[in-house]
C-alpha cells in the first residue's frame, strides 16, 4: 500500500458509507482518529514477524464515522457535532439499522464543559459571584443584566387552554401565559450575596416563578420566613450554591451517571411533549390522561416548561443534561415511567382496533374540523396588523 494511501478497512468504511447517503473521505477518518474520537480497525496478529492484518471492518468504527459525519460540517466545532452524538446514542438512526455507538466520555465531558462554560447560565454565576465583594454598583450591574436576560423569557401558555381555545376558535387569551422569568434575578443573586442578603420575600418571588407544586409567592414567603425565624426546618442554601455549579457537576460525573441522565433528559423530554401535544389537538387516551394526571399531581409541569425543549440545540442539551444529573429528575422520571408501565397504549384509542393507525386519523380529523378563528372571520389581525 502506497504511504498515504487509505488502508483497505478505511476504503470499505467509506463505500459503505456511500451506501446511506454519508461521505467521509480518508484524511476525515485520520483526522477524527487523531482527536480521540473513532477507533482504529481491530487487528489479527499473523504470528512472530508476520505482522497483522484486518479481518473485517469493526461495526463501532462504521457507525462512529458515520455519527461523525451526521453532524459535522464545514466551520463547526467538533464538540458540538460530540454532543448531538451522544445525544442519539444507543438508538438507531433509522429502523433495522444497528444502534449507534457511545462517543469517547473523555470528549463528550470535555463538549459538556466547553459549552457549559460560555453558556448565558454560567456567566450569570459568575457574575452573582463577583458582585459579592463589588458593593452596591456590582449589585445594581448583577441585578441589570439577569433581569434584561431571564426577563425575556415567559412561560408557555397551559395546553388545556390552548385546547381549549383551539376547539372554540378562540386566541389563546395573553393572560394565560406564565408569568415572566425576572424576579428568578433574587435566586441569582442570592448565589453570590448569600440568601441572607437577598432576603425570604425577594426569594418567596423567585421560587414562586418557577410555579412549582401550585405554590404562590404567599406560601414561599410563609415557608422561608418561618425558616428564617428559626420556625420552620432549615433550608440548606448550600444546595443552591451546589446545583448552580453545573460546570462542576459534569466534571465529577462518570460514564454511567452521564449515560444515565441522557436517559432521565430524553424520557423527560418526551413527557412534556405528550402534555404540550395535547394542547395542539391529539386525541386523547386514558393513558395520556393518566400521565397528565401525575403530572398534575406532582406540580411539576411549569418546571418541565421552563427545563425542557422539545428539540434542544447542542447548546440547550449541554444544560439540561447537566440539570438532569440531580436525583430530583431522576425521581421525576421514575415515577412517570411507573406511571407508563401501568397503561402503555399512548396512542391507542379506546375500541379502535386499528391503533396508531387510526390514533393518527383522529388527529388528522379534528385538525380538518378545527374552526376558523373569530379573529380569522372579522378581518382583525390585532393591533397593527393587516386585514386581508
Amino acid at each position: 500500500m502506497a504511504r498515504g494511501a487509505p488502508s483497505p478497512a478505511d476504503v470499505q468504511v467509506i463505500r459503505e458509507l456511500v451506501t446511506q447517503g454519508v461521505v467521509v473521505t480518508a484524511s476525515q477518518l485520520e483526522s477524527w482518529r487523531r482527536a480521540g474520537l473513532l477507533p482504529r480497525h481491530r487487528r489479527r496478529g499473523l504470528g512472530r514477524g508476520r505482522g497483522s492484518v484486518v479481518d473485517a471492518v469493526d461495526p463501532v468504527v462504521m457507525e462512529s464515522a458515520a455519527a461523525l459525519a451526521r453532524h459535522l460540517r464545514q466551520g463547526r466545532d467538533r464538540r458540538l457535532a460530540v454532543l448531538e452524538w451522544f445525544a442519539e446514542a444507543g438508538m438507531p438512526v433509522r429502523p433495522g439499522a444497528a444502534k449507534v455507538p457511545e462517543p469517547p466520555v473523555a470528549a463528550v465531558r470535555q463538549a459538556l464543559v466547553w459549552v457549559l462554560e460560555r453558556s448565558v447560565s454560567q456567566r450569570l454565576v459568575e457574575l452573582a459571584r463577583g458582585a459579592a465583594g463589588a458593593g452596591e454598583r456590582g449589585q445594581d450591574a448583577l441585578y441589570a443584566v439577569a433581569g434584561r436576560v431571564l426577563g425575556s423569557y415567559r412561560g408557555a401558555a397551559h395546553p388545556a387552554v390552548v385546547r381549549a381555545a383551539l376547539e372554540a376558535g378562540e386566541e389563546v387569551p395573553v393572560e394565560a401565559e406564565g408569568q415572566d422569568f425576572r424576579s428568578v434575578v433574587h435566586l441569582v443573586a442570592a448565589i453570590g450575596l448569600g440568601a441572607e442578603e437577598v432576603g425570604a420575600d425577594a426569594l418567596a418571588e423567585a421560587f414562586a416563578a418557577f410555579g412549582l407544586f401550585g405554590l404562590t409567592v404567599e406560601d414561599w414567603a410563609q415557608m422561608l420566613g418561618a425558616a428564617e425565624r428559626g420556625e420552620g426546618p432549615p433550608v440548606d442554601w448550600g444546595l443552591l450554591q451546589q446545583q448552580a455549579d453545573l460546570v462542576g457537576a459534569i466534571q465529577r460525573a462518570g460514564e454511567e451517571k452521564l449515560v444515565r441522565a441522557r436517559t432521565v433528559m430524553i424520557g423527560l423530554r418526551g413527557f412534556y411533549g405528550l402534555y404540550v401535544l395535547h394542547g395542539l389537538l391529539m386525541p386523547d387516551t386514558p393513558a395520556q390522561a393518566a400521565l397528565r394526571q401525575r403530572i398534575d399531581d406532582l406540580g411539576i409541569f411549569p418546571l418541565l416548561d421552563h427545563v425542557t425543549p422539545i428539540s434542544p440545540s447542542p447548546r440547550q442539551l449541554a444544560e439540561l443534561l447537566a440539570v438532569c444529573l440531580e436525583p430530583l429528575y431522576d425521581n421525576l422520571y421514575e415515577a412517570l415511567m411507573e406511571q407508563l408501565t401501568e397503561d402503555s397504549a399512548i396512542f391507542r384509542l379506546p375500541g379502535d382496533e386499528t391503533g396508531v393507525v387510526g390514533f393518527g386519523e383522529a388527529w388528522l380529523q379534528a385538525v380538518r374540523e378545527l374552526p376558523t378563528s373569530r379573529r380569522a372571520v372579522d378581518g382583525d389581525d390585532g393591533p397593527g396588523g393587516r386585514s386581508a
